[in-house]
């Protein structure tokens, strides 16, 4: 079993002796090739894109056909390098109660045959064929829970997905069958309910996070499906690996994870790429509480910037939609508010690996001036906030693009990112008590690491691992960022906003980069404010730790939060000729 076990071993990293090691007890009889079985009659076949570390690699096409005695699952594929399987015919039958009937597989992988027949009955899997030209043989004890899960057969998990789906108890232990004396256990560790988007329209997701029993700890696989059980992706993080029904697969879809009732899915031009992006409009009778009888022909406008946590443009932090609940709130005090995926990510086009901050400001002139030629939109008042790394890019933004307003900079930090960073793995070091020796040490390796990022030498002694992580576009450019040269270019009104709870980037950082601002800064006007008992998030918090978020209650964003960014916005738009 040579080739079907290798290929799970990529795809759920599961260890272990070889099939003549297992509890299985080899046959005496020779090798029967499997029987040859007609094809399922009904539903129409579905195409899933299996996805390599964010490369597509080939396709399967899946069949799902029901009767009353239960379903059948088939499958055909071709997947390319590195796994190079050609499955000719994969077919998984069950009975009406999910007990597993039989398997069949059929196909190559790396041009080597492989023809296998798993019938289940009384407790056992008796499995016969080749593999690679080895005969197979092999009766093993199986739980009447158990899925088969094979190589050569990707879309098989939404047999469980339709059990799931039917309401079957998932707090017990599942089984799965990957290939003749391959059977692990796993669990449904976490379930949900999400909204995928594809162009514009949306549907409910049932999403699964599936733990398997692995020697070196649980691995965790991702399902979701839709409401009827039907397999829409599923993915394996810790190998890259995302089988993805293809139209969910392209570009046009996302999932929704927050929305406000004046939302309009959009798609905005850049530089060679586009924007996915949600447009939130103003409700007539809605702005700022008071009754309106119509809303203006032309609009202000404001452009929402998330922190370097979120690529996705509801802002999505710890739990809370950040941007998402701002826009409802910009909205409802008649502006019009766009948020949109980070290139390389969602519904976005582009590159997130080779992704630079000036990058990113391109990206938000790219929306700016996509604002200013709709007729709906009046191009002098259009505005742009900026949360956390996104108030820098607010920065750049404004300071290359005289079409917007005013700048709205929410968390900004005010030192170099390269000191940012340092603060922040101090704090990180405190938290954890770590001892002085090991402190040192710790920030030492940091400093080394950042110089490196920043000369493109000196990367000796540094963990491979390490500097995987660091050597990229992204991180050099926000060790190099500086707001005070930044700042300098600026003429637009600002507004600082900072919790005072802030623990990722303290309250020191408002004076500090708001007194920059007001000596150095081409601006008219800056004004300060800063909220009791609001943290990093710009929720209410007690302590402001990082080790506090999970715990949170209130996950809204603070009304006073929402309130000076609103007012500030229509006090500074209203002068605006």
């Amino acid at each position: 079993m040579r080739s079907l076990y290798c290929i799970w071993a990529l795809l759920l990293l599961l260890t272990g002796p070889a099939v003549a090691g297992q509890a299985a007890t080899a046959q005496s009889s020779p090798a029967v090739p499997p029987a040859t079985v007609a094809p399922s009659a009904g539903g129409a076949p579905r195409t899933f894109v299996i996805f390599l570390r964010g490369s597509a690699i080939g396709r399967e096409e899946l069949t799902v056909a029901t009767d009353s005695t239960g379903f059948t699952l088939t499958a055909q594929a071709r997947i390319g390098a590195p796994v190079n399987i050609v499955t000719r015919r994969a077919e998984a039958r069950y009975r009406s109660d999910w007990s597993p009937e039989s398997l069949v597989i059929d196909g190559t992988v790396n041009a080597a045959e492989v023809s296998v027949r798993t019938t289940f009955k009384d407790g056992s899997a008796v499995s016969v064929g080749t593999d690679s030209g080895a005969p197979v043989a092999v009766t093993q004890a199986i739980n009447a829970q158990t899925f088969a899960l094979p190589s050569l057969f990707f879309t098989a998990p939404e047999a469980l997905g339709r059990k799931l789906a039917a309401g079957g108890d998932t707090s017990g232990e599942f089984r799965a069958f990957l290939a003749p004396g391959v059977d692990v256990a796993f669990r449904v560790r976490a379930s949900g309910t999400e909204r995928m988007q594809t162009g514009t329209s949306t549907f409910e997701v049932r999403s699964y996070e599936l733990a398997f029993a692995n020697a070196s700890g649980e691995l965790i696989v991702n399902l979701a499906t839709d409401i009827n059980g039907a397999l829409v992706r599923l993915s394996v993080p810790a190998q890259s690996i995302e089988i993805v029904r293809e139209d969910v697969a392209t570009a046009t879809a996302r999932t929704q994870i927050y929305s406000n009732s004046g939302d309009e899915a959009v798609m905005i031009p850049a530089a060679g790429f586009n924007l996915g992006a949600t447009l939130t409009r103003p409700r007539a009778g809605q702005q700022t509480g008071q009754l309106s009888a119509a809303l203006p022909a032309r609009l202000p406008a404001v452009v929402l910037l998330s922190g370097s946590g979120a690529g996705d443009r509801d802002g999505y932090a710890a739990g809370i939609p950040i941007l998402g609940q701002l826009a409802g709130a910009i909205a409802d005090a008649g502006f019009v508010a766009v948020r949109y995926d980070k290139r390389g990510s969602g519904q976005s086009g582009g590159r997130s690996e080779s992704v630079t901050l000036s990058d990113y400001a391109e990206d938000a002139r790219a929306v700016v001036n996509w604002l200013a030629k709709r007729k709906d939109i009046d191009p002098k008042r259009i505005s742009i906030v900026g949360h956390s790394e996104g108030a820098w890019v607010a920065l750049l933004t404004a300071a290359r693009e005289k079409r917007i307003a005013a700048v709205a900079l929410l968390a900004a930090p005010a030192a170099t990112g390269a000191e940012l960073v340092l603060e922040q793995q101090r704090r990180a070091l405190d938290l954890l008590n770590a001892p002085p020796a090991e402190r040192e040490e710790k920030i030492a390796l940091q400093r080394k690491i950042q110089a490196a990022v920043l000369s493109g030498t000196g990367w000796e002694g540094v963990p491979p691992a390490l500097r995987r992580q660091a050597d990229i576009p992204w991180f050099q450019s926000l060790l190099a960022y500086n707001p005070a040269t930044v700042v300098d270019d600026v003429r637009q009104p600002m507004l600082f906003v900072h919790g005072q709870l802030d623990r990722q980037v303290p309250i020191e950082h408002l004076e500090t980069i708001a007194d920059l601002a007001r000596r150095t800064s081409k601006s008219k006007s800056v004004e300060v404010v800063s909220v009791i008992g609001i943290n990093h998030l710009l929720v209410p918090a007690v302590t402001g730790e990082v080790t506090e978020y999970s715990t949170l209650t209130d996950r809204n964003i603070s009304r006073d939060v929402t309130g000076a960014i609103t007012a500030w916005l229509t006090k500074t738009h209203a002068v605006i000729k």
